[in-house]
C-alpha cells in the first residue's frame, strides 16, 4: 500500500470518549433544565428535617404566631430530640436510607398494582349496569368476592 491511501490506526477508545461525552453532555442538560439531581436518601432526610424545623419555628414567629413559651419550648425539644435520635443512624448508616426508600417504592408499587385490580373491577360498565357475566356481586348474586348485601332499610 502507498503512503497515501494509509489510514491512521482507529483510536481504540473513540466510541467510549463519544458516549462519555454524549453522556455528560445528557447530564448537563438534565441538569439545566431539573435542576441538581437529588442527594442520597439520607441527605434528603436531612434536608427534610431542616425543612420541618424552619416550619414549626415559623409558626411561633409573628403576629399571627402561636402563643405560649410553654408549647414552643416542648415543641422545640422535641424536634432537637427527633434530631439528635436521627443524626447519629444517618452518620453511622447512610446506605440504610436508601434500601427503606428503595424498599419503600416496591411497597408502594405492590399496593398499586393490587388496587389497580380492584379499580377497575368496581368501575367497570358491567358493574355499574348489573349485567357482569361472572356476576357483578348484586344482591343473591355470587360475585367474585365474599361480599354480602346489606339492607339499610
Amino acid at each position: 500500500m502507498s503512503e497515501a491511501t494509509e489510514r491512521p490506526a482507529p483510536d481504540a477508545d473513540a466510541w467510549a470518549d463519544a458516549c462519555a461525552e454524549d453522556l455528560a453532555a445528557e447530564k448537563e442538560r438534565r441538569r439545566a433544565q431539573y435542576g441538581p439531581e437529588p442527594g442520597s436518601a439520607a441527605e434528603e432526610l436531612r434536608k427534610l428535617l431542616g425543612a420541618v424545623t424552619d416550619k414549626v419555628a415559623g409558626l411561633f414567629d409573628g403576629p399571627s404566631g402561636l402563643s405560649g413559651m410553654a408549647a414552643q419550648g416542648a415543641v422545640q425539644q422535641f424536634i432537637s430530640q427527633a434530631k439528635a435520635a436521627v443524626e447519629p443512624v444517618i452518620e453511622r448508616n447512610p446506605e440504610v436510607f436508601d434500601h427503606l426508600a428503595a424498599a419503600g417504592g416496591e411497597l408502594l408499587a405492590a399496593y398499586r398494582s393490587a388496587v389497580e385490580g380492584h379499580e377497575k373491577r368496581w368501575t367497570s360498565d358491567a358493574d355499574r349496569t348489573g349485567k357482569g357475566g361472572k356476576g357483578t356481586g348484586r344482591d343473591g348474586d355470587q360475585g367474585p368476592g365474599p361480599t354480602e348485601h346489606i339492607d339499610l332499610d
